[in-house]
């Protein structure tokens, strides 16, 4: 047998402790298992919080968990376990007396990550091991990723998931839930447009911690990162859907970062097209790279951010603000992909609620995002996009004699789409002026 022991103790001291109180034991009420593409996450659902210790065994794979002065009330043989990683969780013969252990049987190898976690809406006291497959398969860029007339890719992602239900409804309602299907509707939406393609970053019921979304989106080298997500408030009168950005204040500690990384190892900067290592120049060279880069993603997060906007304002029942919010939220952190993050509505609102549980209406929104999504691409489409030989607009100058309906017809277009390009609210030119002309 080859062992290999690594001590993952984390511990969180129950309120008894603090005043050298001797704590009560700990119960194990119920295990649950999260399954992702890269892992499998096991949650131990606690009466209070407890010290632990890992164990990694070999021949066969296996993961040893002792935890002191607790026991397990839940039956080990009727778990539901939903994982490739796990095969079964049984009780062995402790070390000492007063240690529980438990020993969870895998498949193969993986590497055990463990924290605490505090009472949080209906959870309590959990104790969560991740285990990360050691022979995942590595994302590979879409075949359309690159080359001429390639997709533009978007990833979607569906925000909270497995553990993190997000925000809850007044009927129960999951934002989790609600937040999966409405990008699942979104990415069948985007994908019914010729020159779009559309990635899922999280594809069913388990959590990913936001930094791996962002890497999800850049593994799969996107051109656009939307984050979708559900409202909640502690008045149930809070409504309105929104559409948030990065930031200053975010960009700034996010350009800090990236520096930092750049003392560990290289990161690619810049998206699909770039072929920018930052290693290759000093700190001073790097900052400037960085903030310009920074800058220029939130300045596109800014564009499409309003077309998404202005697009949802037609079919959701009310927007929360009449132009696009900023925060400094960690998942539009990304220097190098352009990233909106769309609140579909308040859940704790029960209108609000009652409505995203509707798949009419979530195909509606849905609809309504790659609206946006389709007309920003339409005026920024990247270098060597189907989207650019589309839709790359041509700038024609206005001679005695023409109208709208003339130029219009020159161009194999209509008079709505040169009004939409150059912003028109009247069908009147003058002579001289430039008319952008969208590509039929």
């Amino acid at each position: 047998m080859t062992m290999i022991k690594t001590k993952l103790t984390r511990t969180l001291l129950a309120a008894t402790l603090m005043f050298g109180f001797a704590a009560q034991a700990a119960v194990i009420k119920s295990m649950r298992f999260w399954q992702s593409p890269e892992s499998t996450r096991v949650v131990f659902d606690l009466t209070s919080p407890v010290e632990h210790e890992l164990t990694v065994l070999k021949n066969p794979d296996r993961i040893v968990v002792d935890i002191p002065e607790s026991r397990v009330s839940v039956d080990l043989s009727q778990l539901e376990i939903k994982s490739d990683l796990v095969k079964r969780v049984r009780q062995s013969k402790p070390p000492k007396e007063g240690v529980l252990r438990l020993v969870l049987d895998l498949t193969k190898s993986a590497e055990p990550k463990s924290f605490s976690l505090k009472p949080y809406q209906e959870y309590g006291d959990r104790l969560v091991i991740d285990l990360v497959d050691e022979k995942r398969e590595v994302i590979k860029p879409p075949e359309s990723a690159t080359g001429a007339d390639r997709d533009i890719v978007i990833a979607v992602d569906a925000g909270h998931g497995g553990e993190d239900p997000g925000a809850m409804g007044p009927s129960g309602t999951r934002e989790k839930d609600i937040v999966l299907m409405l990008s699942k509707e979104l990415v069948s939406a985007i994908n019914a447009v010729d020159g779009l393609k559309a990635v899922m970053v999280r594809k069913g019921d388990y959590y990913i911690p936001h930094r791996q979304r962002t890497d999800i989106a850049r593994k799969h080298r996107a051109d656009l990162f939307v984050s979708v997500h559900a409202d909640g408030f502690k008045s149930p009168h809070a409504k309105g859907a929104s559409v948030w950005v990065l930031n200053l204040y975010g960009a700034k500690s996010e350009v800090a970062r990236w520096m930092k990384l750049q003392e560990e190892k290289s990161e690619l900067l810049g998206g699909v097209d770039s072929t920018v290592m930052l290693s290759e120049y000093d700190n001073s060279v790097r900052s400037v790279l960085l903030d310009l880069q920074m800058e220029s993603s939130i300045a596109e997060s800014f564009k499409v951010g309003r077309e998404v906007h202005s697009a949802m304002k037609r079919v959701a029942p009310k927007m929360h603000k009449n132009y696009v919010e900023e925060n400094s939220l960690l998942v539009l952190k990304n220097p190098d992909i352009p990233s909106i993050l769309v609140e579909s509505g308040f859940i704790s609102n029960p209108g609000e609620e009652r409505l995203l549980k509707t798949s009419s209406y979530r195909r509606k929104l849905a609809g309504a995002v790659k609206d946006g999504i389709v007309g920003y691409f339409k005026q920024h489409a990247p270098d060597g996009t189907k989207f650019a030989s589309l839709y790359r607009k041509n700038i024609y100058h206005v001679k005695r004699g023409d109208s709208l309906i003339k130029v219009a017809k020159r161009f194999n277009t209509s008079v709505n789409e040169i009004k939409k390009a150059n912003k028109m609210t009247s069908n009147t030119v003058r002579i001289g002026q430039k008319l952008v002309i969208p590509r039929s």
